[in-house]
């Protein structure tokens, strides 16, 4: 159970709080990254729609890439 571990830990409360603040920085670089990633895929899919010219979507969709590639 790595009991002795954890009451090890609880003796260092700094090194516990820094324990936490690495992995806080993990989790926010990770879904900062997969944000992007989850972006980037989303509007690869939309240009695709656009050049698939549907009449009503294609306009909207080519309005929402030209404002983020405005952004850009």
């Amino acid at each position: 159970m790595k009991l002795a571990e954890y009451v090890k830990l609880l003796d260092h409360p700094w090194r516990l709080l820094y324990i936490n603040f690495i992995g806080g920085l993990a989790r926010g670089f990770g879904v900062a990254i997969g944000f992007t990633i989850l972006g980037a895929v989303l509007i690869y899919f939309l240009r695709i729609l656009v050049m698939l010219n549907l009449p009503l979507i294609g306009d909207f969709i080519a309005e929402i890439v030209r404002m983020v590639q405005l952004k850009v």
